[in-house]
């Protein structure tokens, strides 16, 4: 947890950087209204809000990719215009992304050095760069050979060859922006040890997650972002979870898990014995009308694995399938629809959604086979199911033609699930439903399953977060190593037995 004493140590600490009055908009829509932000040296902000609240769109222009229609941003105390990524670096600001920004087929050398590289006699200097990128990564306490390449390194690994980066041009201002979506627990916690390293060493820090334990963790400082503006911003420990979800979404969340209750219907899907060797073997479940599967399990365990081949992904070694008591075959994706078995894919930007096509288009991507005549797509009734599912999911947009790309992460998620709640599948699952969209979006699409089982669904929800789990679920299956090793009524899904069950203790 944060150390209430530092924080009251550097109150009247001098900000490095200060935005003012920040403005964007694309278009019609406005993106920033008012941008204020305040970083401090030796310090590490929290910047906290829904997906859609500007925040992207802040980090955006802190590092010269967009550019602001008005307000300031200043460097201790002098205006500076940040016109390219190159000059914000030259300012000694940095970025790392959710998603690591590095070259695979690179060594960790030429990637940590990737601009400003050593020269000798106008030649690249080859041997201060090994010795140079040596030595970061030996401070950051992350021994990797500079001559590897980075496409053989981890996740948690790349993070570092970017903060290593950060570290090579002097960087004064570190921007994290979700740094730990795709990290274990243990690699998260690494990553909090050079974080606080790097506040230490006087560097200010901007962390951008969703995750509250995170923010208490690791920040000093909140700033809260709502509808393009700065709502409030303080010291983190005197304030708490409920006070930042209020200021976030402009409305107290009583019950992020709206579960209410549904009475269960017959039994709708059932696997036996699926197996596919390495990933999972003799796995067997059903799930019923109306009834929401909750499947848990550490990283590893094949849950993902085991919704794929159900949706026809990839083949099994074997098992069988049975709809309604009856056994059949699903060989394929459309096999798996025409059964009225969905899946909603963890990975939404390159599975669940074409992001360059507009909204409409993705919507109705399942169902063209129903939307057309005769060969030819029926816009008008495209126009029609598209523009019913965005009014119901309240997809925030400018409208059926705008890009998926250019929504919020939150959104970009409901167009997913809109395009599967558009075949009225009597199977729905959800492969992580709400990972990486904010607070109020999870309890928007939690609302959805709500109301998909009232009509009858039955949802198979795969979910890293325990509280998702053991709040919407009917029953909890666990898996480990590619096994079920427990399942629980909701009345015994207790986050003991669960996470015991899990970790096999």
């Amino acid at each position: 947890m944060t150390n209430p004493a530092r924080n009251s140590a550097d109150h009247d600490a001098t900000p490095v950087l200060t935005l003012s009055g920040i403005k964007k908009s694309f278009g019609g829509v406005r993106a920033l209204v008012n941008g204020e932000l305040q970083l401090y040296p030796g310090s590490v902000t929290a910047l906290i809000g829904e997906n859609g609240a500007g925040k992207s769109t802040l980090v955006k222009t802190l590092t010269g990719v967009y550019q602001p229609d008005a307000g300031e941003i200043c460097i201790d105390g002098k205006p500076v215009h940040i016109a390219s990524p190159t000059v914000a670096q030259q300012l000694g600001i940095s970025v790392i992304h959710q998603e690591s920004v590095v070259f695979d087929a690179l060594s960790v050398a030429e990637n940590i050095f990737i601009t400003g590289r050593p020269l000798k006699h106008g030649l690249i200097d080859w041997k201060t760069m090994r010795r140079r990128s040596r030595e970061i990564m030996e401070k950051l306490e992350t021994p990797i050979d500079p001559d590897t390449l980075v496409g053989d390194l981890s996740v948690a690994q790349k993070h570092m060859v970017q903060i290593a980066r950060a570290l090579s041009h002097d960087s004064r201002v570190v921007i994290m922006d979700e740094p730990t979506a795709a990290l274990s627990h243990h690699e998260a916690e690494e990553l909090f040890r050079i974080v606080r390293q790097l506040r230490d060493e006087g560097r200010a820090l901007l962390f951008i997650s969703h995750k509250f334990e995170e923010i208490f963790a690791i920040a000093d400082r909140y700033a809260v972002f709502r509808d393009g503006g700065a709502i409030g911003h303080g010291l983190v420990c005197d304030t708490d979870t409920n006070q930042l979800i209020d200021m976030m979404v402009g409305r107290s969340v009583e019950q992020i898990f709206p579960k209410v209750p549904v009475e269960l219907g017959a039994e709708v899907l059932r696997i036996e014995h699926f197996s596919r060797a390495p990933e999972f073997r003799d796995i067997n479940f059903s799930v019923r009308r109306g009834e929401i599967l909750g499947i848990y399990g550490l990283v590893g365990a094949g849950r993902s694995e085991v919704m794929q081949a159900l949706f026809g992904l990839n083949p099994v070694d074997g098992g069988d399938i049975y709809i309604d008591d009856k056994p059949v075959r699903v060989r394929s994706p459309q096999e798996a629809i025409r059964h009225g078995i969905a899946l909603v894919p963890e990975d939404r930007q390159h599975q669940g959604a074409v992001l360059t096509l507009p909204i409409a288009d993705n919507v109705s991507l399942p169902s063209l086979k129903q939307l057309s005549k005769l060969g030819f797509l029926k816009r008008v009734s495209e126009y029609v199911l598209a523009q019913d599912l965005l009014e119901r999911l309240e997809i925030k947009s400018s409208g059926l033609q705008q890009h998926v790309c250019e929504l919020s992460g939150g959104n970009q998620q409901k167009v997913v699930l809109a395009k599967w709640l558009g075949v009225n599948p009597r199977v729905l699952i959800l492969d992580e439903p709400t990972k990486g969209i904010d607070v109020g979006a999870k309890s928007a699409v939690h609302q959805i399953m709500s109301e998909c089982v009232q009509r009858g669904c039955a949802i198979i929800m795969v979910s890293s977060e325990l509280p998702e789990v053991l709040g919407m679920s009917d029953r909890v299956l666990v898996m480990n190593r590619g096994r079920v090793c427990a399942l629980f009524d909701r009345a015994d899904a207790t986050p003991e037995n669960v996470v015991r069950a899990a970790a096999n203790a």
